[in-house]
């Protein structure tokens, strides 16, 4: 038997109905199929047009409730709900309390992490510390967000790129070998200028400096994997998957030369999604369960970088 971890039992995801792709961009930007696909490897990305002003609560709820079907379980056995979102609703309350709400939940540990793409990255090491802390019996964690209402659609640095989403999973505690090994998370928050989301003035859009952003990224998070797999005591070649954050199909090969990973361990979906931000490393991990890729003992890596700047890591055995 294994030290007490926190062990993913289940994932669900959720995504708008309308697809977008790289053509809609052709018709009124400066830009190309071609373009797009050469600089971000994106060919479509899910968008929730004309929103409601609860979109991101209920695509959250939708996919924690495909994920509380797949763990067999409903949402009162679930005593923790945490949402990572930078496009909650509303300030207040929170986007987990109005999923909770949505669920039928009542008296449970909910609340939101703000830590934009590395979301899921820091919800994952929260859940992992309230389980063996006891503080959490189950935890439904969530990355939920509606990047589209965030987008100055007229800026091809940034409209191109993002794509709404949402995915859930279910964490329980476990004493057998699987489970979280390790987690790494990192804030730079002198760098917190090259990607951001103001909230009060004028600039009320979405603002990335993408080549100081791509520059982080490609040495943060391998730097984190790396952190993370020595904590685990383990080595690349124990990694049987690795799913990074799906920002920009670039990043994800050059996290993966960067690691001396065989490129087919490393997971890329961002062709068709673009960057959901907290959301992409769960709507990979289903897609990635759901093929099959995903059996008793596999070592996932995780890594996802933000804005903040954000990064971190972790080691997952199934």
């Amino acid at each position: 038997m294994g030290s007490l971890k926190a062990r993913i039992v289940s994932v669900g995801t959720a995504l708008p109905e309308t697809i977008r792709d790289n053509f809609y961009f052709e018709k009124y930007l400066d830009t190309s199929d071609d373009w797009i696909t050469q600089r971000t490897g994106i060919k479509t990305r899910h968008v929730w047009e004309n929103p409601p002003v609860d979109a991101n609560a209920q695509l959250g709820a939708k996919a924690a409730e495909r994920a509380l079907t797949k763990a067999g379980i409903t949402a009162t056995d679930v005593d923790t709900i945490i949402c990572a979102t930078f496009t909650p609703d509303q300030l207040m309350p929170s986007t987990a309390a109005d999923i909770a709400n949505k669920l039928g939940v009542k008296g449970a540990f909910a609340f939101d992490i703000s830590a934009a793409c590395s979301g899921f990255v820091f919800g994952l090491t929260m859940a992992n510390s309230l389980l063996i802390s006891g503080q959490s019996k189950r935890v439904l964690l969530i990355g939920s967000e509606v990047i589209s209402r965030s987008v100055d659609w007229n800026d091809r640095g940034t409209c191109l790129l993002f794509g709404d989403g949402a995915g859930a999973v279910v964490l329980e505690l476990s004493n057998s070998e699987a489970g979280i090994l390790s987690a790494e998370t990192y804030v730079d928050g002198s760098l917190g200028e090259l990607l951001k989301l103001s909230l009060w003035g004028e600039d009320d859009h979405l603002e990335m400096n993408g080549k100081s952003v791509y520059r982080h990224a490609v040495t943060l998070m391998p730097e984190q994997v790396r952190r993370a797999m020595a904590k685990a005591e383990i080595t690349i070649d124990d990694v049987d998957l690795l799913i990074p954050h799906q920002a920009n199909a670039r990043i994800i090969e050059k996290v993966g030369e960067e690691l001396g990973i065989d490129p087919s361990k490393v997971i890329v979906n961002v062709d068709k999604y673009g960057n959901t931000s907290s959301a992409t490393i769960p709507i990979a991990l289903e897609e990635t369960w759901e093929a099959g890729r995903i059996k008793e003992n596999t070592i996932i890596a995780i890594t996802a970088l933000g804005g903040g700047i954000t990064a971190g890591a972790a080691i997952i055995r199934f």
